[in-house]
């Protein structure tokens, strides 16, 4: 590798890091590069997710989660529309099916108003089969906002931003070390060492990794959690319209199987939520005893895992039985069947799990020398990847003392 510094490095080539670094070589003058591990951009989360564009009606008002979903999610509606990159402001339903739900559901549509979400509305069983004819429910909520979306399209797009101001993307250089020489940051990559001034983590399910290597405590540990589908057989499809979602449990931070029509056309049903004994494993069979004794040697993941062991038995019946994945979707789609569904394509959550046990709910995003790092971004990330970016480039400039255009 050349002897030469660049200015800024970002570690992840997913869809924050993608975003972040055309924040920054839109408002900076300055020489930066992308390193992703893989062979290709957005190949963990961003790529392996159905595309929706969320509205921010799940989260707290006032949260960082809820201030950059709404904010990104037109951000992303005006970039797609300016980029010709193929996207849907379709709009979902969340069906209560139970009474216990209407109280959940009725607090979903405060925090949307609260969020600023547009053209909100309450339906009725009838108005729910109107807007989906093969749901089914007690009570619905109408949330127009909601859209679908490629993000490994929005991905690819912001790379090209970055490369066309002058920023190097490096596929297949995985940074496995990091040390301090005079006065700079040298990464140890499997492409050789990279001298930088500045260094931005955006590894997702290796986030809290990177941040050990580079001397930080992240204070988290990353727990992966795989999402696994079914989709429904293409003479099926006609039973979804839209987006059909169940009214989540406030416990977790997860939104229940639901049915999504995808931009390509397709439509998936699901996920349930399951630990992966690997961090990329996004088969059921998937392990890495090294990311295994991680994990379980991390007494918080014990108190996490005392907390919610039952759900989390219920999720692995579901993974290894068709027939309770079946009967999950069935409630909000009554008429399914075991020819409708097949098995479909899976995701892996990078959840951070603080200390004490407790699932972390918000972005979280720390400073250290010559340091930033994204210790958790989870859903809706992708949505809110262009404010997020946008908010990351902002530290970084007044952090690092970054020069403007």
């Amino acid at each position: 590798m050349s002897s030469s510094i660049c200015d800024v490095a970002i570690i992840g080539g997913g869809i924050v890091g993608a975003a972040t670094a055309a924040a920054l070589v839109s408002r900076s003058d300055l020489s930066l590069i992308i390193l992703e591990a893989e062979d290709h951009l957005a190949a963990h989360q961003t790529g392996n997710n159905s595309g929706v564009i969320h509205s921010g009606l799940y989260y707290k008002p006032g949260s960082h989660k809820a201030r950059n979903c709404t904010a990104g999610r037109d951000a992303l509606y005006r970039f797609c529309r300016e980029y010709g990159v193929p996207h849907e402001r379709c709009g979902k339903i969340v069906v209560a099916t139970r009474e216990n739900e209407l109280p959940v559901l009725e607090e979903l549509e405060c925090r949307g108003r609260a969020n600023g979400l547009r053209g909100l509305r309450r339906l009725t069983p009838e108005e729910i089969r109107e807007r989906e004819p093969g749901a089914a429910g007690i009570a619905g909520l109408l949330v127009p906002d909601t859209g679908i979306v490629d993000y490994t399209r929005v991905t690819a797009k912001l790379a090209d931003l970055v490369t066309a101001k002058g920023g190097n993307v490096r596929t297949a250089t995985r940074v496995h070390g990091c040390r301090r020489q005079r006065g700079n940051l040298l990464l140890e990559t499997t492409g050789g060492e990279i001298r930088t001034r500045f260094l931005i983590n955006c590894g997702g399910l290796q986030s809290d990794r990177i941040a050990r290597r580079c001397g930080v405590d992240p204070r988290v540990r990353i727990i992966p959690f795989r999402g696994e589908y079914y989709e429904l057989v293409p003479e099926r499809r006609r039973l979804v319209k839209n987006l059909i979602y169940p009214v989540p449990d406030p416990a977790l931070p997860f939104l229940g199987a639901h049915f999504t029509r995808m931009i390509n056309g397709g439509v998936e049903a699901g996920p349930n939520a399951v630990f992966a004994f690997k961090r990329e494993g996004y088969r059921k069979m998937s392990l890495s005893l090294p990311d295994v004794w991680e994990t379980f040697t991390f007494p918080a993941f014990w108190k996490m895992a005392a907390r919610f062991w039952k759900i989390g038995i219920g999720e692995y019946y579901r993974s290894f039985s068709k027939r309770a994945f079946l009967n999950a979707l069935r409630k909000l789609l009554p008429e399914i069947s075991m020819d409708d569904i097949r098995p479909g394509g899976a995701g892996v959550r990078a959840q951070a799990l603080d200390a004490s046990g407790r699932l972390v709910d918000d972005f979280r995003i720390v400073e250290a020398e010559r340091m930033i790092h994204v210790l958790n971004a989870p859903s809706p990330a992708a949505t809110a990847c262009l404010s997020i970016g946008d908010q990351i480039a902002k530290m970084a400039v007044k952090h690092f003392g970054l020069s403007r255009v």
